[in-house]
């Protein structure tokens, strides 16, 4: 299984999420689940990615070339795929993986994330989706997707596609049991 983890290539104060990143590595290693993310080796991207490798498990990154030296793509990779531009590894991330998490980022996790959710609400694909809810991190987004419902711009069945999970170990387990069932 491949799982593309979307998340920020900037370093965050919080240790609980920093904590739930290394948690996130362990996990996917000890499922055999290769990563799929932004290949970098700043911020969390860099924690989570130096995990996954300290414990020999798959790391695929995929960076835009204008972002290998911005963001300094890692250098342990399994392997790293650079692309032309952000739409086209938009497009690589979704197409080579089964399934996606929001772990907490800025404003790019959530154009990666929305674009997903928006691929599996107009029936592209259909691969589960689900937001690492650290310390309520997504609790807002939570709130605002269901706004969405109570005033008909979402069906209530894509919201209930949806996983919200409070730790990495919990957005694992919901993402393995969606693969499964599809």
């Amino acid at each position: 299984m491949k799982l593309v983890v979307f998340c920020g290539s900037r370093d965050t104060s919080n240790h609980n999420i920093v904590k739930e990143a290394k948690i996130l590595a362990k996990t996917l290693v000890s499922k055999d689940i290769t990563m799929v993310y932004g290949g970098a080796r700043s911020g969390i991207m860099g924690i989570i990615g130096d995990e996954m490798i300290a414990l020999n498990g798959k790391v695929i990154g995929v960076m835009p070339k204008i972002l290998v030296d911005k963001e300094i793509a890692h250098p342990g990779l399994t392997e790293l795929v650079i692309v032309d531009d952000m739409s086209v590894r938009k497009t690589m991330m979704n197409e080579m993986s089964d399934a996606f998490v929001a772990f907490p980022g800025g404003c790019g996790t959530m154009d990666e994330i929305f674009e997903v959710i928006t691929l599996n609400q107009i029936e592209y694909f259909n691969k589960p989706v689900g937001f690492a809810n650290i310390d309520g991190y997504y609790d807002g987004i939570h709130e605002f997707l269901k706004t969405s419902v109570a005033n008909t711009f979402m069906y209530p069945s894509h919201l209930e596609a949806i996983q919200f999970e409070a730790t990495s170990v919990a957005i694992v387990d919901a993402i393995v049991k969606g693969v499964s069932l599809n």
